[in-house]
């Protein structure tokens, strides 16, 4: 084999790998509510979330293009390979490190701080800041203010709504609803971050001479990095899934359902009409904390919302941190 197949198969295969961390790490953003309230059980809703990731892959070619040319401008040749392998092994550890103290922290924006990280230590790398800002932190700080605006207001309205029904019943109708919302959740988890994957390996295919196009992707990419995320989702991640399910606020079946709704919303109109790569967990605990701030602001459990929202801050610099000495380690491999 070539040093230049040699390379692309080390960063598809380390992509795949970063495909399943996604999916247990993020496993709790399609289904932590629908749990929680018992809508479903966790083993169905595991599955369901599966199946929806695998799904929604194969809606997100829209954001694959963003990720493999828009945010970062590689150097040339074999070590352009070794910038994406350490970017995301950066991003790979920081999934591991969030997801063991059961913090929901974004994947999305593990990966993007990675591949920023290696490419700044890289001969002839540049980072498209602009670029960054536009469809990294801009989306970072408004898709959680929409989905905590909207989640509270979409909570407001079934409120009003079902003002007369009786509590019992609506906890069983919104049980239904929730599978529903829980599988529209899964989808547009698919689309965003299946997508991202499917980026990765196009940029490794296109950088080691295995394709000429950019955005092109083969069939093989969408099944194999939606197949990585469905295993990784069926996993499971229970920490982060009790996390978001019980720690923020605790959920019923109505609560749950309004909060999917929102998150899955966002998701569908970034990923189809915007084709911009946002968070999924920013998404959807945002969606929670609106939910539950209808009740009365000291339903959220602040604390632990502020826990996460460092998490949020810091996922960036620290994924590229672990990015930049990783690429240090890995550069003399891919000279």
């Amino acid at each position: 084999m070539t040093p230049e197949l040699i390379a692309v198969l080390a960063v598809i295969a380390v992509a795949l790998a970063f495909d399943y961390t996604n999916g247990f790490h993020d496993a709790a953003n399609a289904i932590a509510t629908s749990v929680s309230t018992r809508a479903l059980t966790p083993r169905i809703a595991l599955l369901l979330a599966a199946v929806g990731n695998f799904v929604g892959a194969h809606f997100g070619a829209g954001v694959a293009k963003t990720v493999g040319d828009g945010l970062v401008t590689l150097p040339t040749g074999v070590a352009s390979l070794g910038v994406v392998f350490a970017g995301v092994l950066g991003a790979i550890a920081w999934n591991l490190i969030t997801w063991y103290f059961g913090l929901p922290s974004s994947s999305s924006h593990a990966l993007f701080g990675g591949l920023v990280g290696a490419t700044l230590l890289a001969a002839g790398g540049v980072v498209q800041w602009m670029n960054i800002v536009e469809k990294v932190i801009l989306p970072m700080v408004i898709s959680p203010i929409v989905g905590l605006t909207l989640g509270y207001l979409v909570m407001l309205a079934i409120l009003w709504l079902f003002r007369k029904g009786q509590p019992g019943k609506l906890n069983r109708g919104f049980r239904w609803a929730q599978t529903a919302s829980a599988a529209a959740m899964s989808v547009g988890h698919g689309m965003q971050d299946a997508a991202k994957t499917m980026g990765i390996v196009v940029l490794a295919l296109y950088t080691g001479g295995f394709q000429e196009s950019k955005t092109h992707i083969p069939g093989w990419v969408f099944w194999t990095s939606a197949t990585m995320l469905a295993l990784g989702t069926y996993a499971g991640g229970w920490r982060i899934i009790r996390t978001l399910g019980r720690k923020i606020i605790d959920l019923g079946p109505p609560e749950g359902f309004a909060a999917e709704t929102v998150a899955s919303a966002v998701l569908y109109f970034n990923a189809l009409v915007l084709k911009a790569p946002i968070s999924t967990t920013h998404t959807i605990t945002s969606a929670i904390m609106g939910v539950g701030a209808t009740k009365r602001l000291s339903a959220v459990r602040w604390n632990v919302a502020g826990n996460i929202v460092i998490a949020w801050i810091i996922t960036f610099p620290a994924a590229a941190l672990i990015a930049c000495l990783t690429y240090l380690v890995v550069r003399p491999l891919f000279g």
